[in-house]
């Protein structure tokens, strides 16, 4: 076995330091040092390419993290930022008034995923779904939200509760990827109160393993909205333009009411839509508001229409799948080989290696030396959070990556 030696991150440490003078936190939310491994990982990166990235020290990794799942084709695709230039240069892109361009990609999406038949275009995820819960109140009345998986930050959703009062978010509940009785309890306990459910159709809890659907979970889930009179909301922003390009709802063959799509949409490009049944989506006529002064700009519906171009014609979600059920059965194979008792889950298109807990809670030690291992190897990937496969990843960059995987797990087993 190869020994891994500490990367070279002087300038990832010295940027992170000055960083500390001018943002709270140094850097954002999840992507602080914290969350991968402190002194382990790097900090900043410089550019991107494909499927690598490179930190301000030199260092080349494969990014098997995608940007959190944004890069579907690749960093800098060269098509994608060619037609985003030229429509900057030719028509320019924050206006008052909206471009045609919104409405090629309104009829795009509403060609491409089965539960649009009208649509509104916002930025982010917590965008998307936040709208989608006003939207749900406003056309059944209701208060009451009933939640499965992560949705975003918004007051309503986001898991740290500091300087949320209670009573905006008193109203939400929470229940279990893949358990319709806790489901049917809730909606039985508020009957009558609950204006939404919204769920991930594929399930992927807080740095635990990445679930599919039970058989019949997703159809039994939109069977009791049904009876309880509630709008069923899919969040599709991770699994939408991966799964499938009509996203999991089309994969698995289960329609919400309303369904919420960004990250891949665009290949990076800041934009995320908010689709679902005419009757529920106009209640944004008159009856809830919504408006941003960049909600129409763009540059990024010029990236969406453009990415989804390639993704029908080069058949990318085709070979994503193929390369990721190749990836998973090789790291499957590793994984019940390494004498380590940990689990491969989010075949084909989430990867993701999580450490089983003990008694001793070793799992958590164990966790760390694995990833010190692997982005030592130059895989970058992180602890808490599923990967992702995107075009750009050849076969012998998933090959390398699961040498690594292999390599780290080994290392990992003669420490502990």
């Amino acid at each position: 076995m190869v020994e891994s030696k500490k990367l070279k991150l002087e300038r990832s440490e010295q940027l992170y330091k000055e960083a500390w003078e001018l943002f709270p936190g140094a850097v954002a939310g999840i992507r602080r040092p914290y969350n991968f491994v402190p002194g382990e990982y790097p900090i900043f990166f410089d550019r991107a390419s494909g499927g690598k990235v490179i930190d301000v020290d030199g260092n080349e990794y494969i990014d098997m993290l995608c940007a959190y799942g944004p890069i579907i084709i690749g960093h800098r695709e060269k098509e994608i930022d060619d037609a985003v230039v030229a429509h900057l240069r030719d028509h320019g892109f924050c206006m008052s008034l909206t471009q045609e361009i919104q409405l090629k990609l309104g009829y795009r999406l509403r060609e491409l995923i089965p539960s649009c038949e009208k649509l509104v275009f916002v930025k982010t995820g917590s965008d998307a779904t936040s709208v989608a819960i006003r939207v749900s109140r406003a056309f059944t009345g209701k208060t009451k939200v009933l939640r499965c998986g992560y949705h975003g930050w918004h007051d309503w959703c986001v898991e740290v509760k500091g300087g949320v009062p209670q009573k905006l978010y008193e109203d939400v509940f929470e229940f279990h990827y893949n358990n319709l009785n806790e489901l049917e309890e809730l909606l039985n306990k508020h009957r009558g109160e609950v204006a939404a459910v919204i769920v991930t159709p594929v399930g992927h809890p807080l740095a635990d393993e990445v679930q599919m659907p039970a058989p019949g979970f997703l159809e039994g889930v939109k069977s009791l909205c049904k009876k309880h009179e509630s709008v069923l909301v899919f969040d599709e922003i991770r699994s939408g333009f991966r799964v499938n390009l009509g996203g999991a709802q089309k994969e698995f063959g289960v329609t919400p009411d309303l369904s919420v799509f960004g990250k891949a949409m665009a290949n990076g490009y800041p934009i995320s839509a908010v689709v679902g049944r005419k009757e529920v989506m106009d209640v944004l006529v008159d009856k809830a508001f919504l408006s941003s002064t960049f909600f129409p700009n763009s540059l990024e519906m010029v990236a969406a229409l453009k990415n989804i171009e390639i993704l029908e014609r080069e058949r990318v979600l085709d070979k994503i799948k193929e390369r990721g059920n190749r990836f998973a059965a090789k790291v499957s194979k590793i994984t019940k080989e390494s004498g380590i008792d940990c689990t491969v889950s989010g075949a084909p298109w989430m990867p993701f290696i999580t450490f089983n807990r003990d008694a001793k809670k070793l799992y958590k030690e164990m966790r760390v030396q694995f990833y010190t291992e692997l982005i030592r190897r130059k895989v970058f990937l992180q602890p808490y959070h599923h990967g992702y496969i995107a075009y750009r990843h050849e076969e012998r960059d998933l090959d390398y990556a699961a040498e690594m995987i292999a390599e780290s797990l080994a290392a990992t087993k003669e420490k502990f």
